[in-house]
């Protein structure tokens, strides 16, 4: 028998439907010229959204954004391809806790491949790589873990620092695997501001998207090796699934509890969550690195502000949080009233925060978070509009058994190790690393093994369509980057406001002595730590 409310048809009274919450949150920033085409960076709180890790169904990003090339518009090609990670948890998150990782996310046209760090990318077929080859390792000073780049464990709202600026690492070409395909130049590289490590980290290989234009000549010339990028960019948080349950009264009232989520808590009952969102041009760094490595003076690394441009922050936000059972299609899923409890803010004109309704958001059993409503009931609002308000747990039928529901992480849950081609012959073993192995312990449980490679001969590298010649010019210019660009001072501007985040601990290494410049660390097996 169902019950219908409002334009909801749910299930017989005193079943529970297991689902989820999911959704946007939208941050509006002001948009800056065109001509800021060189990339981004900006400052995301880092926190436990969810107060227990509920297994691998959870998938959401925190804050970030989708850098993607400027469209040409003399071609009718239509695709979609970008730079598209940030902070969160995903489904093939292996080695998952509270704590949130980073993942690069560089797209190929229509999710062809992806790239999330070196090493990691669709799939774990080595013989199909899909893109674990279209990221280079470039810090002698930070490990990457193909489950993620790991932030300290108890991360608790402090700031993330990141952005994507190109270098002149490669040289445009005309002709690409063997065709006449062209492959523009840019190395788009990652850069971090965090308390323990700052600088550029890795960077997507040229190769990793014009491979596309070889396969398919219409994306010459399209793509990030050699697009300038879209400067006014959607910044948002993606949630793609809270657990959550639900129940309906005998009178037909429909009830949900979601697991607990959880933002930072700041001092004046408000949550500082966006940072000095920033465009450039390609005078903020290219042209100081590309001058230098023609032979002029060494480049600082650090961005030049002429070449940069702060997005303002109006202050104002949109949420499309809806709660829904498992199945329910898109017209029974009703959004939470999220403007009962949050209220968008401009903390100042370059920074995005919640301010909370404090009789609704409670402090969390962490001093330093703030716990959002974990129990709704669906109304019919004023716009005779059904979505779901929060209630009191005592205002829930205790028969409808929400209460004891658990959304914790389930147990006996084991995973197949990160591995790595083991051949002899393979671009893995031949030339092969310099130094190892040698292992890192993370807070997430995991071991790491990496070994130390020189830069060129670093299997992503050996799969980038590079002659050895390019390989080694390539290996010169990044020497110069080791020897003069060290890992304690800034690159990206630095935070007016808020403590910056620390990666954690065991990513940060040291190179063995006689390998501090032009070599790097390369993770080639993670897997769970034995008790």
């Amino acid at each position: 028998m169902l019950f219908i409310f409002g334009p909801a048809a749910v299930a017989a009274p005193g079943k529970v439907q297991r689902g989820e919450m999911a959704g946007y949150l939208l941050v509006p920033n002001e948009k800056v010229p065109e001509t800021f085409d060189a990339g981004y960076s900006m400052y995301v709180a880092a926190w436990p959204l969810l107060k227990e890790y509920p297994g691998n169904r959870f998938q959401s990003g925190l804050f970030g954004t989708w850098m993607f090339p400027k469209k040409d518009t003399n071609s009718p090609v239509k695709f979609y391809s970008d730079v598209e990670g940030g902070l969160g948890w995903w489904r093939d998150t292996q080695y998952a806790t509270e704590t949130p990782k980073f993942i690069m996310g560089g797209v190929a046209p229509d999710f062809k491949e992806w790239a999330n760090g070196p090493g990691a990318g669709k799939g774990r077929d080595w013989k199909q790589p899909k893109g674990k080859y279209g990221i280079a390792q470039l810090s002698p000073w930070v490990l990457w873990p193909p489950d993620g780049l790991n932030l300290k464990q108890g991360t608790c709202g402090e700031l993330f620092g990141y952005g994507y600026l190109p270098l002149p690492l490669a040289k445009a070409k005309k002709v690409t695997a063997g065709k006449n395909i062209s492959t523009g130049d840019q190395c788009w590289t990652l850069f971090l501001n965090t308390k323990n490590f700052k600088g550029p980290v890795t960077f997507f290989l040229p190769y990793f998207w014009s491979k596309a234009a070889v396969e398919d000549p219409r994306f010459e010339g399209l793509l990030l090796d050699s697009r300038p990028t879209n400067p006014n960019r959607a910044l948002q948080m993606e949630t793609q699934h809270i657990p959550s349950a639900q129940a309906a009264a005998a009178n037909g009232e429909l009830y949900a509890r979601v697991a607990i989520t959880q933002f930072p808590n700041g001092a004046d009952g408000s949550s500082l969550l966006v940072h000095r969102i920033t465009s450039y041009n390609k005078r903020a760094l290219w042209d100081a690195v590309k001058t230098w490595f023609e032979g002029g003076p060494p480049a600082s690394g650090a961005v030049n502000m002429q070449g940069a441009v702060f997005h303002e922050i109006p202050g104002r936000g949109g949420a499309t949080w809806r709660i829904y059972a498992d199945g329910d299609p898109k017209e029974m899923r009703m959004p939470v009233a999220w403007s009962s409890f949050a209220t968008p803010m401009a903390v100042d004109k370059h920074t995005f925060g919640y301010r909370w309704n404090t009789a609704m958001v409670k402090k969390a059993d962490s001093a330093n978070l703030f716990a959002l409503p974990e129990y709704y009931r669906l109304v019919t609002n004023k716009n005779n509009k059904a979505e779901w308000v929060p209630v009191k747990k005592e205002d829930v039928p205790a028969e409808l058994g929400l209460e004891q529901i658990r959304f914790g992480r389930p147990s006996g849950r084991s995973f197949d190790p990160y591995v790595t081609p083991e051949e002899p012959d393979s671009c893995w073993k031949k030339p092969g690393p310099v130094a190892g192995p040698f292992k890192a312990y993370p807070g997430d449980g995991s071991v790491v093994t990496y070994y130390w490679y020189k830069f060129c001969d670093q299997p992503a590298l050996l799969n980038a369509d590079m002659t050895d010649k390019e390989r080694l010019e390539m290996q010169a210019l990044v020497e110069k980057l080791h020897r003069n660009w060290t890992k304690d001072r800034d690159y990206l501007p630095p935070p007016a406001v808020g403590r910056l985040a620390e990666l954690d601990p065991a990513l940060i290494v040291t190179p063995p002595k006689g390998l501090e410049a032009g070599y790097v660390p390369i993770v080639t097996r993670q897997e769970a730590k034995t008790k």
